[in-house]
């Protein structure tokens, strides 16, 4: 004999209104306990809900993009009389896992690592060639480039989470000395140890979140990805006297920094060139038509990126108000998720601090970024004589694997174009 029981959200800690990213089931699964039902996601942490017990899926309650609390129903399971007890105990606390900065879109699967384990059967059996991971950490290991089977699950039942697949690969990179299987190792040397207490004085301080984050994000972005760079340089004298006329002649109070036209150039540019506004999908792009451009922030706690999502559709007093604001949230740790999700192009700016050129680390899944130092002016000659002019250096990193030198080569010429003479976007 079997009973219908209706699940409800487990305590989920300190979270309210927490959103569902994915929903793992739909009716008619089989699931078994502790296998993952739905994944929900806060402005801090990734949840997987597991199932209270085993059953079948009769009715899905949310879908994703509802937002549910702790004791939300969320879906109808058929239980067998045996099991049904089970439900009716207090739910075991969800596993958090720390969730990265901009959310992970598909993307070419990486070279020379063997691929995560296909997703558990219905019946929730495990064997030593399925590891025991939820589908969210199974796609993280694909992105990252982990193996899975070789991964040592600390939670319930040897239950891989992110921060096992994160530890595995930071040892890897670090030459642990764990068993691989072949074909799966990165290939790098082992990262030095030194004894500097030695040589001297030291103390140790705690990376931020945000920089354990995003360093692991960045590390495997500059692994993964075959990256070059080029550089140019924009003459920006007109542009700059129109920026300061706008600003004297404004009402509202709103000055407007550089980084508004940039914007707006750039939307130009990747509509005339659209592979740089596109993502790798295995041997396919995805070319979007939509234009969401994510800027560099700097915080106390580390880099985020902030994104002005339909930037093609805005002013220049509306991107810069919006970018003012997302960079003070930034500050205040205020950001939402929402606020750092889809971007397609990011431009990374240091001209408030200085240099020269650099090379920009490009945010995957995006294929390309674009960097920015400090303008200077520099005598540049018309061909009878040399004239002040403001010149601002521009970086390009992009994806070997899509881009090729030419395009971006036309590519930073577009741009250039446009931002030393702004009326080109009219055209």
């Amino acid at each position: 004999m079997s009973n219908i029981e209706t699940i409800l959200i487990p305590d989920i800690g300190d979270f309210k209104d927490v959103p569902v990213i994915e929903m793992l089931v739909k009716p008619g699964d089989m699931v078994a306990a502790d296998e993952t039902l739905l994944v929900l996601e806060s402005d801090k942490a990734t949840l997987d809900v597991p199932s209270p017990t085993s059953g079948i899926v009769r009715e899905v309650i949310v879908q994703p993009g509802d937002k549910v609390s702790c004791g939300s129903p969320f879906l109808k399971l058929e239980i067998s009389e045996g099991a049904a007890s089970a439900v009716t105990e207090p739910p075991a606390q969800a596993a958090p896992a720390v969730a990265p900065p901009q959310p992970q879109v598909a993307s070419a699967p990486p070279p020379s690592v063997a691929s995560a384990a296909p997703t558990d059967t219905a019946s929730g059996a495990t064997s030593p060639t399925i590891p025991h991971a939820p589908p969210s950490v199974r796609r993280f290991a694909r992105e990252l480039g982990a193996d899975l089977t070789q991964v040592t699950g600390t939670g319930a039942k040897g239950r891989i989470s992110r921060e096992d697949v994160q530890a595995w690969v930071k040892d890897r990179v670090a030459g642990a000395s764990a068993p691989a299987a072949q074909g799966s190792g990165l290939g790098l040397l082992p990262w030095p140890q030194v004894d500097f207490a030695k040589f001297g004085p030291v103390e140790r301080a705690p990376l931020s979140k945000i920089r354990r984050i995003s360093g692991a994000n960045l590390q495997r972005n500059a692994i993964l990805i075959p990256q070059v760079t080029n550089f140019d340089e924009a003459d920006v004298t007109d542009l700059e006297a129109f920026r300061q006329m706008l600003n004297n002649e404004a009402k509202d109070g709103t000055k407007l920094t550089l980084l508004p036209f940039v914007i707006k150039a750039a939307v130009a540019a990747l509509k005339a060139h659209p592979t740089f506004n596109a993502s790798l999908d295995g041997e396919e792009l995805i070319l979007k038509r939509y234009y969401h451009i994510g800027f560099a922030a700097d915080t106390p706690e580390g880099l985020v990126v902030p994104v002005i999502k339909d930037a093609d559709r805005k002013g220049l007093v509306e991107i810069s108000q919006e970018a003012v604001q997302l960079a003070a949230d930034a500050r205040q740790g205020k950001l939402k998720l929402g606020d750092m999700q889809g971007a397609t192009f990011t431009i990374s700016s240091l001209g408030g601090v200085g240099g020269t050129n650099f090379t920009p680390i490009i945010n995957a899944p995006e294929v390309a970024i674009l960097g920015m130092t400090r303008a200077q002016t520099k005598p540049v000659w018309d061909g009878s004589a040399f004239h002040p002019r403001l010149v601002q250096p521009v970086s390009l990193s992009w994806d070997h694997r899509v881009v090729d030198g030419v395009a971006a080569a036309r590519f930073l010429v577009t741009l250039c174009q446009l931002l030393s003479d702004f009326r080109r976007i009219a055209l």
